[in-house]
């Protein structure tokens, strides 16, 4: 991860929640104090974000001591050690929320991830995240997911071409050929070039107009089925990716299809956060 976009993010983050100053620290802990703390999950969770929360802490006393008790991606049982710190105590009491909010929401998207998953294991489809995420946290939602044991679909509009509904409406006549003919066109060539679909007739279409990818939308599983088998008479070598409505109750039906990917918007933008929380230990 860019060291300075994630400095850039976290101290806007401790700015919001600080501003001029923490006023209860101030007022009630010694100046120079020292102390002992521990951050414990409360729940069985995914671990993730543990980057954004040591660095909350040492922007504001690089002093201090943070130890953690397993890396992004491991799994922890309730009321099990997520790191320990020692150091100056302002510094831990000021940067806890802002610490503890990245360890919340990140590991809570990593834990949802990992349901899903382990609902379509032996399946061979790979559980995606899309551009749904929060506005400037993107790179760590996404990072997230991995740790989840999902994987990233494109980072932004800049590193993929994925011709959606819109594009189409635009695109005139025969918009599936004439869209991906003019993205393939113009495209370098690393570049792969998707198109989204909603029928089985449309999907046939993107393959033979020569799609690498093609993203079956709102599809309820049996017209997934016909899609993928009209795709796969093509060629077996597009990507087919299932997307809209997935649920953990429906996605290994929907594995089930034969597509290669589902792409989950849930991952991150329904994510709930996990129970974490820091204590001060005795000395």
């Amino acid at each position: 991860m860019n060291k300075l976009y994630l400095q850039e993010l976290i101290r806007n983050a401790l700015a919001e929640d600080i501003g001029a100053g923490d006023l209860t620290t101030v007022l009630v802990i010694a100046p120079g104090r020292q102390a002992k703390a521990q951050i414990l999950a409360h729940e069985k969770l995914v671990l993730a974000g543990t980057d954004a929360a040591e660095l909350a802490f040492k922007l504001l006393d690089p002093d201090i001591r943070f130890d953690l008790n397993g890396e992004d991606g491991a799994v922890l049982e309730p009321d099990e050690l997520i790191a320990g710190l020692s150091g100056n105590a302002a510094a831990i009491l000021s940067a806890e929320r802002v610490a503890l909010n990245f360890l919340q929401r990140m590991s809570g998207i990593a834990t949802l991830t990992r349901r899903f998953v382990q609902r379509v294991e032996g399946l061979g489809a790979r559980i995606a995240d899309t551009r749904k995420t929060t506005p400037g946290l993107r790179i760590l939602e996404k990072q997230a997911v991995r740790a989840g044991g999902g994987v990233n679909h494109r980072m932004g509009l800049y590193d993929g071409i994925l011709i959606k509904e819109n594009h189409l409406a635009l695109a005139g006549e025969r918009a599936i050929e004439r869209a991906i003919e003019l993205a393939r066109r113009q495209a370098h060539h690393l570049v792969k070039v998707e198109i989204e679909v909603d029928s089985a007739d449309a999907a046939e279409a993107a393959a033979r107009a020569g799609a690498d990818a093609i993203l079956l939308d709102n599809m309820v599983p049996a017209e997934m089925r016909e899609a993928v088998n009209h795709i796969r008479n093509v060629s077996e070598r597009i990507i087919i990716e299932a997307s809209g409505s997935v649920s953990l109750d429906n996605v290994r039906e929907v594995a089930e299809t034969g597509v290669d990917v589902i792409s989950v918007g849930k991952l991150t933008h329904s994510a709930p956060a996990v129970d974490i929380s820091l204590e001060i230990i005795e000395d």
